[in-house]
């Protein structure tokens, strides 16, 4: 946690340079010509610049640039992960790990594990294929070559209601509108792999995770078209579609047009229930590590029982590791997990999004921060209620430069024109500074739902000048802001005006 005295460093900065904030209230002239262009009102708009300025190693200051609307509450969108992640690794500390514990009540017998497994999950947000490998792989060095049992889940990490399929445009199988999960396998999303073949006219179709009874039916037809809008003529089908047994056989059929200009893409879908998925994953996994069952288990919900024994303790990837993913791919339910946690760890399971929220709103006030107007549904920012102000935003990168986890967050954050999404962003503005030996650049998260489009980061300009930046529109339009947002970064990127000749 942040010392008191940083914390009296960062609120006595803001307030020495409130009065220099009066005057700074209207947006430069580009971004104002771009909002007017794409018919987005400026009252729909908030924008919030400072530039944090070093004091001495570990303390920074902060100096107010411009405020549009900056204490405005608003939809931000995906960047509401900045206050899950900042507020995630200054908590639980970087090198944090996710425990899913595996016990049996049963015996291994000349390399036979004679009774069921019993796996409890805390919550790991990436739980992939290759995790669940090294899981085998210590199972197998226990001396089990077969397994004779079934499996059981244990998900009492998080309260039922924190499990609950909502979604916020009926979207249900796709993987961004994911439950959180105490045993999340692989985000519960099949990712097919389809593309025309390279050595004859047909349709590659491969999948990923591994699943023990899930087949392929590929009735796709190659046409001669380009890969734009390729899903469009696309048809994606699972039978059954309802798995009430967990291991029985399950076909993807496709059909319809594939473009034969598609060099390959990716379909992914969330359509098993978690146990199906669980099931069939950890049963694949096992048996390609080289493990065998005495029978195809049945996977069901169920609790350890007192008289279970623990057979292996599984750490994950740690959180810094993680936090990356969240924020450069904008990993829903990895952040919603993440919330979890917090609460989790802080007040004791079961796990709600309302003790989560608790534990933010408390860490912000140990930080000497009060955000009133502050509203938390799930972490993600995958949400029409929570609302923040991009002031608020700020006071938060601000903080983050201060804390000892400064820069994994701001290695976590997509980097313009190189990765996550803002890999195709500000790519033409960034080749102006190739020939400076130290590089501009804008570490960014973005966010965007039906109506918003957000940003906020951090841009280190041409003169080596840091400013955090943060803007939220919240309008029909959105969708058409994504210019307005590029021309403050750029704007940034080239030092801005001066304060007095602020627009």
């Amino acid at each position: 946690m942040t010392s008191i005295l940083a914390i009296l460093w960062i609120s006595l900065s803001l307030c020495a340079t409130q009065a220099q904030a009066e005057n700074l209230t209207t947006l430069p002239q580009v971004v104002a010509a771009s909002l007017e262009r794409n018919q987005i009102p400026r009252e729909a708009v908030s924008v919030s610049v400072i530039e944090i300025e070093s004091a001495r190693p570990g303390k920074h200051l902060a100096k107010n640039i411009l405020n549009w609307r900056a204490s405005d509450s608003m939809n931000p969108a995906s960047t509401m992960k900045i206050l899950t992640t900042i507020s995630g690794l200054d908590v639980l500390g970087p090198q944090y790990r996710w425990r899913t514990n595996i016990y049996t009540d049963g015996v291994i017998r000349q390399g036979t594990l004679k009774g069921n497994l019993y796996l409890q999950g805390t919550g790991d947000p990436k739980l992939i294929p290759e995790e669940l490998a090294k899981m085998m792989k210590s199972l197998k060095e226990l001396g089990i070559q077969k397994i004779d049992g079934n499996l059981f889940f244990d998900r009492s990490a998080y309260a039922p209601s924190a499990m609950e399929q909502s979604t916020i445009d009926g979207e249900s199988l796709r993987a961004y509108n994911v439950a959180p999960d105490p045993l999340l396998y692989a985000f519960r999303t099949l990712s097919f792999q389809i593309g025309k073949s390279r050595t004859a006219d047909f349709i590659d179709i491969s999948y990923t995770p591994v699943l023990s009874q899930l087949k392929i039916d590929n009735q796709l037809q190659l046409v001669d078209r380009s890969c734009d809008n390729w899903k469009s003529n696309l048809r994606f089908n699972l039978d059954p579609e309802n798995t009430s047994n967990t291991n029985q056989a399950i076909t993807a059929q496709f059909s319809g047009a594939f473009p034969a200009g598609c060099k390959g893409v990716s379909y992914n879908v969330a359509a098993l229930d978690a146990n199906t998925f669980l099931t069939q994953g950890f049963t694949a996994a096992w048996e390609l590590a080289g493990g065998t069952w005495a029978q195809a288990p049945i996977g069901k919900t169920g609790t350890v029982p007192l008289a279970a024994r623990l057979l292996l303790k599984f750490e994950g990837i740690n959180l810094a590791d993680d936090v990356q993913d969240i924020n450069k791919y904008s990993n829903n339910v990895m952040a919603r997990q993440l919330l979890l946690t917090l609460a989790l760890e802080k007040m004791g399971k079961p796990a709600t999004t309302e003790n989560g929220d608790l534990v933010i709103q408390s860490w912000l006030k140990q930080n000497g921060l009060d955000f009133s107007g502050l509203v938390i549904e799930n972490g993600s920012g995958l949400s029409r209620n929570e609302a923040i102000s991009a002031a608020q935003m700020n006071q938060l990168l601000l903080l983050a430069r201060n804390l000892p986890v400064a820069e994994v967050f701001y290695n976590s954050l997509p980097i313009a024109g190189t990765d996550g999404t803002m890999r195709n962003r500000l790519m033409t503005q960034l080749r102006k500074f190739l020939h400076l030996k130290k590089k501009p650049e804008v570490r960014m998260k973005t966010g965007s739902l039906a109506d918003v489009r957000a940003i906020s980061g951090y841009v280190l300009s041409k003169s080596g000048k840091m400013y955090a930046v943060t803007s939220f529109i919240n309008h029909p339009n959105a969708w058409k802001g994504l210019e307005a947002h590029d021309q403050l970064l750029a704007w940034l990127l080239e030092d801005g005006p001066e304060p007095k000749h602020a627009r």
